[in-house]
C-alpha cells in the first residue's frame, strides 16, 4: 500500500473535485474485497465496479462503499483466559459481545469509562465524529476488527500501552493514522480498517486510566448526606 496522504487542514475538501485513476483503483480493490467475503454478490460487484470506474469526482465515490466495512475478514476468537503482560492484564468481558454498529451521521458517538468493545464494531462517521477510548474497556476477544469509516469526518480510537495495533485502513483524500511497529506485548490486538474519504481515521496510545471503584474517596464531612452514605 502506497503512502496515505494526509488528510486537508484548516479547510473543508470539495467533494466535487475530480478524483484520479488510483483514487477508483482503491475503491475497486475494497469491493472485489468485499465480494470475495460474501458482503456483495455478482451482480452487486459488477454495478458497483462500473459506478466506480465511471465516477468523476469524491462525491460520486460516496455512496459506493458506505456500507462496506473495507479489505479483510475479522477474526472472532473468544479467548479463556487473559493475556500474560509485564503491566496490568487486559480485562475480558463476562458477557462478551461478537458485533456492534456506532453511526455518527452529522453527530457524534463517544463510548469511554468503562464499557464492552465487541469482537467487530463497524464505526460509520459521515460528517461527524465518533470517539472510543478503550483505556478501561472490556474486551470481548483476544483479536478485535473495528471497521472504521470516515466519509468527510473522523473516528478517533485511544487504546492502552498495552494493545497491540495493526491499521490496515485506505484513505482517499484523507488518513490513517497509528502506532505502527509495536513490539508484540501479549495484550490484546486491536486491527483497524476501513475508508477515510475526505476524512481521518485515528488510533492514539496513551497511560492506563485509573480504574473507577479501585480506590474510595470520602468526600469531606460538609458533603455527607445527612443520614451518611447508603
Amino acid at each position: 500500500m502506497g503512502t496515505t496522504p494526509e488528510p486537508f487542514r484548516g479547510q473543508n475538501p470539495d467533494p466535487n473535485l475530480r478524483i484520479s485513476d488510483a483514487d477508483r483503483h482503491k475503491v475497486a480493490d475494497i469491493l472485489r474485497e468485499a465480494a470475495g467475503e460474501g458482503r456483495l454478490e455478482i451482480d452487486e460487484l459488477d454495478e458497483r465496479l462500473d459506478a466506480t470506474f465511471k465516477a468523476k469526482t469524491y462525491a460520486d465515490l460516496i455512496p459506493i462503499t458506505v456500507d462496506l466495512p473495507a479489505a479483510g475478514t475479522p477474526s472472532l476468537p473468544v479467548p479463556q483466559s487473559s493475556p500474560v503482560t509485564g503491566k496490568r492484564a487486559a480485562v475480558f468481558a463476562d458477557a462478551p459481545i461478537e458485533s456492534q454498529l456506532y453511526v455518527a451521521i452529522m453527530s457524534g458517538v463517544d463510548r469511554r469509562g468503562i464499557w464492552t468493545v465487541p469482537a467487530t464494531g463497524n464505526v460509520i462517521a459521515l460528517m461527524g465524529g465518533a470517539e472510543l477510548d478503550m483505556r478501561q474497556a472490556q474486551f470481548s476477544a483476544q483479536e478485535t476488527v473495528i471497521y472504521a469509516n470516515a466519509i468527510m469526518g473522523g473516528v478517533n480510537i485511544t487504546v492502552g500501552p498495552d494493545v497491540q495495533v495493526v491499521m490496515q485502513g485506505v484513505g482517499i483524500m484523507g488518513g490513517y493514522v497509528g502506532p505502527r511497529g509495536i513490539e508484540p506485548t501479549g495484550g490484546p490486538v486491536l486491527r483497524v480498517k476501513g475508508l477515510a474519504l475526505m476524512g481521518g481515521v485515528t488510533v492514539i496510545r496513551k497511560p492506563l486510566k485509573e480504574t473507577k471503584g479501585r480506590q474510595l474517596r470520602m468526600p469531606p464531612p460538609h458533603e455527607l448526606p445527612p443520614h451518611g452514605l447508603h
